[in-house]
């Protein structure tokens, strides 16, 4: 049997906001060529969780390990630079500059190199040569000289997901890549999710169901700010608890 290749973890999490219990003990692993979805209602505590494994704030208790590091106490940018990207639920492109320059900034942020300040930074190779692979590999190679502006609005979310890519990470947090998409954005979205797990572990926190059982590998449910539930999509749907708390059983 294979071991699996787990590069993030999760171990009892909690997050006090005073006296409110945001996350509640919630452990959670991230392996390779696997998509990980949280669900829950609004509130369940799922944008909390994605806010502490990527370093945005420490949790109140639990640890973080990536890549078998302990990185509880590291700040934002520094787990960035050692393979950790993510997205957020509100578009974060620079709407002024191209896709390739916002690709460029990118890589060009996982490896700043201040001590070269004689050299252009548009010239950097590898920075542009990042910013190249990553927007072609989310299928907007032929858009580089594209304003990010401009693009639509499923375009704007795959050029977010290229950013990330550009850092060159192992491990990807998505929050809400597919919202306010349409159904030809939201298949485009997950085919490119199907082919970037093979070489990532891939945390998808998304309110659209039926996207979600068609592209999750595992499904973990939050309610309060506690896991009810964390299994394969078949095991997930037809738990009584999930159905009672968040899918509306019968």
């Amino acid at each position: 049997m294979t071991t699996p290749d787990v590069l993030l973890r999760g171990q009892d999490i909690t997050r006090r906001w005073g006296g409110l219990v945001a996350v509640d003990r919630v452990s959670i692993s991230l392996e390779r060529g696997s998509v990980h979805a949280v669900i829950g209602t609004n509130g369940a505590g799922k944008s909390t969780l994605i806010n502490i494994l990527s370093g945005e704030f420490p949790p109140s208790a639990g640890r973080v390990e990536l890549l078998g590091q302990d990185v509880t106490a590291w700040p934002q940018a520094r787990r960035a630079r050692a393979g950790l990207g993510r997205s957020y639920q509100r578009n974060t492109i620079f709407p002024g500059f191209t896709v390739f320059e916002n690709c460029r900034l990118a890589a060009q942020a996982r490896t700043p190199r201040p001590w070269a300040w004689w050299q252009d930074a548009q010239r950097c190779e590898a920075s542009c040569e990042a910013a190249h692979a990553s927007a072609t590999r989310v299928g907007l190679g032929t858009l580089l000289d594209r304003t990010a502006g401009l693009l639509a609005h499923g375009q704007k979310r795959q050029l977010e997901i290229a950013m990330c890519l550009a850092t060159q990470p192992q491990v990807l947090l998505l929050d809400e890549p597919l919202a306010g998409m349409g159904a030809e954005e939201t298949d485009r979205m997950l085919a490119l999710l199907a082919e970037l797990k093979g070489r990532h572990a891939i945390l998808l926190v998304e309110h659209d169901m039926d996207a979600v059982f068609r592209i999750a590998d595992r499904i973990t449910v939050m309610v309060n700010g506690a896991v009810i539930a964390s299994d394969a999509p078949d095991a997930v749907r037809a738990s009584p608890e999930v159905q009672a708390a968040y899918l509306g059983g019968h």
